[in-house]
């Protein structure tokens, strides 16, 4: 049997489980995990999935069947202070993917699968030389998830990684889901856009913008292709704002 080190019990934030843990302890959490055999998926929650989640069932179900959630977003850690919770702070993904990869060094087996052509494999070379990364495997995110999903899972289990980093978009904790025992690693985590940052083909937020928690502010104003995500944004401020302890 796995042996981890135990969760606090999660609070409930507009109907979503989320533990409160500190970056240290998710990803100390996911080290040990990443030694098991039961493969485990971790949700890096945001808004956006909070509200996704309220009409996509399949993407509820993966939420539901996480191992370990933890708050990427502010507007996380802000609707559960309404619920009455207080969180020790975010966990974004991109900083539990740093954590884990410097931690764990050339002791843990990963793979990257997303972004771009090419993405993956720069962000594979950077990983190697900046902590020792073993990168077993890395592709791009460009394959048909119905058709393909099976195949690139399969692939992953015959490369032996103990840990995989999927920057899928929207809809990547479903992929992770429903091929979980398929993927063959140990640990599974939606990463989103971390590969990008990780190969140097998109760049982090000011700091001044994660330190204020305003990042996504940044990130959408800036970039036409995200507009389309201010309504989710709008409808899970209403939300929270209707919350009372």
């Amino acid at each position: 049997m796995d042996t981890l080190p135990p969760l606090p019990e999660a609070v409930a934030v507009l109907g979503r489980a989320v533990h409160p843990v500190d970056l240290d302890e998710a990803a100390a959490w996911v080290l040990a995990a990443a030694k098991g055999r039961r493969p485990r998926l971790v949700v890096t929650l945001n808004p956006e999935i909070v509200v996704r989640s309220r009409s996509d069932e399949a993407l509820g179900r993966a939420l539901v069947r996480a191992d370990l959630t933890v708050a990427d977003g502010v507007g996380v850690v802000w609707a559960a202070r309404r619920a009455g919770y207080r969180l020790p702070g975010r966990v974004p993904g991109v900083d539990l993917a740093f954590a884990l990869l410097e931690r764990g060094g050339k002791d843990v087996r990963v793979a990257f699968v997303g972004g771009r052509p090419g993405v993956a494999e720069r962000a594979a070379a950077t990983a190697s030389e900046r902590w020792g990364t073993e990168v077993v495997f890395a592709r791009d995110g460009y394959f048909d998830r119905g058709r393909e999903g099976g195949a690139v899972a399969a692939a992953v289990a015959a490369s032996g990684a103990q840990v995989l980093l999927a920057g899928l978009g929207e809809g990547q904790e479903v992929v992770l889901d429903e091929h979980r025992d398929a993927w063959g690693a140990a640990v599974l985590i939606g990463v989103g856009g971390t590969l990008d940052v990780l190969a140097g083909t998109a760049r982090r937020t000011p700091e001044w913008t994660r330190m204020l928690g305003v990042e996504w502010a940044w990130r959408v104003g800036l970039d036409p292709a995200r507009w389309h995500r201010i309504p989710r944004l709008l409808r899970f401020a209403a939300l929270t704002l209707r919350t009372r302890r």
